[in-house]
């Protein structure tokens, strides 16, 4: 299935089969092998290290601000462009900083004045953040509870500079592990998500080893009607709350999919929320991906609405296994 520079990367289905006339996929998506993929991705290590956005959202004269955990962040750039960040609330007299502007790198609360530049000031620490070309993160290790790492895992992707990039962000009431969940259940695509997938095959479950604790999924791209994109994927979790979908042969091979789920904390009803960021990095050797790298800024807006709708689905997948979960009737 190897990219042909040659060969248009588009197929037509010959015989379309409808929805309900589909391979069921209960039997092979076993319970648990889907726990056991999770739980082994639970117990990997995050260095505490929590995606908050997307680095574009850090603009100037406003900070990025998050809530993680329950912990209110803000990041900016300083006078030099360097990411800081820290936390959301002003230690004067608990203003929050993210309705606060940012004057020539410096944040200042709008309710004193109380100008921060990314340095300790007046009970304010700042916390490690992270840029990584792509999305922004921050290191809390009361939340984390971990030994703390440097930086944050983040997984191998294409060039930046010939990649086509997007960050879609939402929310559910559920908790990290749950979106994990389901990004590790590669058999719902075609039944879930028909409008996106079809012809999807799981050609290789997790066996728990290091190098082979991932799903293979053979799956067709829908564009419209019969217009369909084969490709070969894999599924991995690098980390207790990532899982990366990375094409491995057919068109795009190389582009990647970031699910990253951060805790936000609990809701006025007590309920788990959790916010999804999703990097989307697609990547192509034909000569015409060129004018799509050019064409990026139009592209965007149709990359985040398609992982919205994914989402608006894998959001209610997973706010469902959380509403099992607590009530212990969930059979994974």
């Amino acid at each position: 299935m190897s990219p042909d520079p040659g060969r248009h990367p588009l197929r037509l289905r010959r015989r379309p089969v409808p929805w309900e006339r589909q391979p069921p996929t209960w039997r092979a998506a076993r319970p648990a092998v889907i726990a056991g993929a999770l739980k082994r991705a639970r117990a990997r290590p995050s260095g505490n290290w929590y995606v908050i956005g997307a680095r574009t959202d850090v603009r100037p004269g406003r900070p990025l601000a998050a809530t993680v955990a329950g912990e209110e962040v803000v990041v900016w750039r300083d006078a030099r462009g360097r990411l800081v960040g820290g936390p959301g609330v002003c230690p004067h007299l608990g203003a929050p900083l993210a309705d606060s502007p940012v004057r020539c790198g410096t944040l200042v609360c709008h309710w004193h004045g109380l100008a921060l530049d990314g340095t300790a000031r007046a009970g304010w620490e700042p916390l490690p953040v992270h840029d990584d070309g792509v999305l922004v993160w921050v290191r809390l290790d009361a939340a984390g509870g971990e030994q703390p790492t440097e930086a944050p895992v983040v997984p191998a992707r294409p060039a930046l500079p010939t990649a086509v990039r997007s960050v879609w962000r939402g929310a559910g009431r559920c908790d990290p592990q749950d979106v994990v969940a389901n990004r590790l259940d590669p058999w719902h695509g075609a039944w879930f998500h028909p409008y996106s997938f079809t012809d999807l095959t799981v050609v290789r479950e997790p066996d728990g080893t290091d190098g082979g604790d991932r799903f293979v999924v053979d799956v067709s791209f829908r564009l419209g009607g019969r217009l369909v994109v084969p490709v070969r994927a894999e599924f991995t979790a690098p980390g207790p709350r990532t899982v990366v979908m990375r094409i491995t042969e057919g068109e795009g091979t190389g582009s990647v999919v970031e699910t990253h789920a951060t805790p936000l904390g609990p809701d006025g009803l007590g309920r788990p929320r959790t916010a999804v960021v999703e990097a989307a990095l697609a990547t192509s050797d034909r000569p015409g991906f060129t004018l799509a790298r050019r064409l990026s800024p139009l592209l965007r807006p149709a990359m985040r609405a398609a992982a919205g709708r994914l989402w608006r689905d894998d959001l209610a997948y997973a706010e469902r296994r959380r509403h099992l979960r607590d009530r212990g009737r969930f059979p994974g």
